[in-house]
């Protein structure tokens, strides 16, 4: 937690599934006053404000000049009309992933917040995962990563489909733990119950070498949500969702495996604070103290282009 004492006037626009949440957390964040709940579903908008302490309004240009900040949670389409005119009236802005609908969207949000010398973080939560953030120092030249992400459909989420709703969050995680670019990539999907894919699969081949294959799913009934790292001196394997990891490599002084015995394996202790807590501090810390976010617009950016990338290739 920062540990700036200053509150800072806060919004959340759109209270959803995941907005109420960012809308709970801000409410009771010792560096943030709520002051917004933004939603033009009235109903909903005046139970969130009301559940939080807070004041509902139904158009979000009504904030500028009375918060400092705010987080956008709007359906995908909105992102762009929202965080424009909020950035250009120099409010920080939080948008959820994926951060717009294309590159040119994105490219100019991340242009307004550089002139204004403001903060635009982008809501890729796993980032902030208690486990990523653990097993993050243990990677080193990773060779080859599967990650897999399953659930089951969300019909609020049928504008789009399962690339930028749900593998978005792991081709930031690939770019944050490859930290090199694509150089070629191959597509599968399938439409199963909706008009856009909802399932896919993809393998990814990075300039150093390091190959990458990625699924994702949403008509998976459990959800189902780990990433599995290979590299020279050891193999790692996250659960995403139970935020645990292990580190499996070979005991000290051991030259060649002769069985089981052999494998160190390290189960470090995880901490269970809630991710989207540790995402918000640090859009408030960042607003605080001047700092550039761990994902901000460029990382954001970046997801978007290889997920329209991968859908422009997708074989059907």
């Amino acid at each position: 937690m920062s540990e700036n004492n200053r509150r800072i006037k806060t919004a959340v626009i759109g209270v959803g599934s995941l907005g109420q949440h960012h809308a709970r957390i801000l409410a009771s964040h010792p560096n943030s006053e709520l002051k917004y709940i933004v939603d033009t579903d009235i109903k909903r908008g005046e139970k969130i404000a009301k559940a939080n302490n807070t004041a509902h309004i139904s158009d979000f240009n009504e904030i500028i000049g009375k918060v400092e900040a705010a987080v956008i949670s709007a359906p995908t389409q909105f992102h762009y009309s929202i965080a424009k005119p909020l950035l250009e009236s120099g409010v920080h802005c939080l948008v959820e992933k994926p951060f717009t609908l294309n590159v040119d969207e994105a490219e100019e949000l991340i242009e307004i917040a550089k002139n204004k010398s403001i903060i635009l973080q982008v809501g890729h939560i796993e980032r902030f995962n208690p486990a990523i953030i653990a097993a993050a120092p243990f990677v080193n030249n990773p060779k080859f990563i599967e990650i897999n992400r399953l659930g089951p459909y969300d019909p609020r989420t049928a504008h789009i489909g399962v690339v930028l709703d749900l593998m978005v969050h792991d081709l930031d995680m690939l770019f944050y733990l490859v930290k090199d670019k694509v150089v070629s990539l191959e597509a599968h999907g399938a439409k199963v119950i909706s008009d856009t894919e909802d399932i896919a699969k993809v393998r990814l081949k990075f300039e150093n070498g390091c190959v990458a294959d990625v699924s994702a799913s949403r008509i998976t009934i459990e959800k189902y949500r780990k990433i599995r790292i290979f590299q020279p001196d050891s193999y790692i394997s996250v659960d995403y969702a139970g935020k645990n990891f292990k580190v499996y490599k070979k005991k000290d002084g051991v030259e060649k495996m002769t069985s089981l015995m052999d494998i160190d394996i390290q189960k470090p202790k995880i901490p269970s604070n809630e991710p989207l807590f540790y995402e918000l501090d640090n859009f408030l810390n960042n607003i605080s103290e001047g700092k550039k976010p761990i994902v901000a617009g460029e990382q954001g950016r970046d997801a978007v282009e290889l997920a329209l990338n991968i859908l422009k290739n997708m074989i059907f």
